[in-house]
């Protein structure tokens, strides 16, 4: 609700300052919206589009990462925080298609009948 006081642990060196605000509202708007996006298909019980979502928006952590190394952030944010962090998202979207995969059935065994 307030991203300003959130906005210092993203890892630049330096914040938008004058009419700057609205870089804060954009990247709230977009964590919020990426996040919705995963609470429906995980509650909704998509689990396979989950875990594809999972892949795709852990770009957006990469990303984030990148943008701070490249404007001479901190290292330790953007690999501590937004890479741990999309990697993370890669391993669990990994997971959830490897589970919704389907598996074989073993024979089934013949029953002895009672006679």
């Amino acid at each position: 609700m307030s991203p300003e006081t959130t906005a210092p642990g993203f890892g630049l060196p330096g914040w938008p300052s004058g009419d700057g605000g609205g870089f804060l509202i954009v990247k709230g708007i977009r964590d919020v919206v990426l996040a919705l996006v995963l609470g429906i298909l995980l509650v909704t019980g998509h689990r396979r589009a989950l875990g594809w979502v999972l892949l795709v928006e852990a770009l957006a952590a990469y990303g984030d990462m990148v943008t701070v190394l490249a404007h001479h952030g901190s290292v330790a944010t953007a690999l501590g925080v937004h890479c741990l962090t999309a990697t993370l998202m890669v391993v669990n979207g990994l997971l959830m298609m490897r589970e919704t995969r389907e598996t074989a059935t073993a024979p089934a065994s013949p029953t002895v009948q009672p006679a």
